[in-house]
């Protein structure tokens, strides 16, 4: 019976995986006896660290600073220029962890081309990648946007209750069967907003919509009011000429 061939791993610089893919974490694959012995100039074992390190001193031009867009299948330049340096698995896992960050997909949604190691331009940011980008960044965003949302309506319940505790004039056990609480949940809830109390910021009087501590707020100085004040004249009905008319 003829065996099917085997089709061959993703290379993860091609646009699919670099560009267009959320971060990951690497599938777990069935672990292989190593060999007798390593075959000679093969790379040694090199952590993401190491293996980010390395690209940063040896193609700055790409790797240094701020996230770049990488030319596709950039693998193989490396592996030209670098040969024996970098293990295969721990550069496709920087890879796609590197093109994944939100500040590649920044960086590749607004860039016309692509750089080489050398940081020169090459082949242009197509339209789909591009789009692509765009699309994840307003997904990660909305995920956030929503996540604060949930915190913030969160930390509202929890000073909510904190308020209603500090009022209220039942017991603890009434308290807790009213607002369907356990005990030990309504100390942590209440500990929990007792300590974002005393994190939050203090109000601005200015933007207090319960003023300062006076009660009020200041009124502030009006030139016109102290020219009244000193006898200068009221544009009030038949007090005085008219706002605007001869005098």
């Amino acid at each position: 019976m003829t065996s099917m061939p085997t089709p061959p791993a993703a290379d993860p610089s091609t646009p699919s995986a670099v560009d267009t893919a959320a971060p990951q974490s690497a599938p777990q694959s069935a672990p292989e006896s190593a060999p007798p012995s390593s075959p000679q100039g093969a790379a040694p074992a090199m952590s993401a660290a190491e293996c980010a390190e390395q690209l940063k001193q040896r193609f700055p031009a790409l790797f240094g600073g701020a996230p770049k867009p990488i030319k596709l299948r950039v693998q193989a330049d490396i592996q030209a220029r670098a040969p024996g340096v970098f293990p295969k698995a721990a550069l496709s896992a920087f890879l796609r962890r590197h093109t994944g960050a939100t500040s590649y997909l920044v960086a590749l949604s607004k860039a016309s081309h692509r750089l080489d190691l050398d940081g020169q331009p090459t082949d242009p940011v197509s339209d789909e990648h591009r789009q692509a980008a765009v699309e994840e960044l307003a997904r990660r965003r909305a995920i956030t946007q929503a996540r604060r949302a949930e915190e913030d309506q969160a930390r509202r319940e929890r000073a909510h209750l904190l308020r209603d505790f500090e009022k209220t004039t039942l017991t603890e056990a009434n308290f807790c069967a009213l607002k369907g609480l356990s005990a030990e949940a309504l100390q942590t809830t209440l500990a929990q907003a007792r300590q974002e109390a005393a994190e939050a910021p203090p109000r601005d009087p200015r933007h207090d919509p319960r003023g300062p501590r006076e009660g009020r707020l200041e009124r502030p100085f009006r030139p016109d009011r102290a020219a009244r004040g000193a006898g200068g004249p009221r544009n009030r009905g038949s007090n005085g000429p008219k706002a605007g008319g001869p005098r």
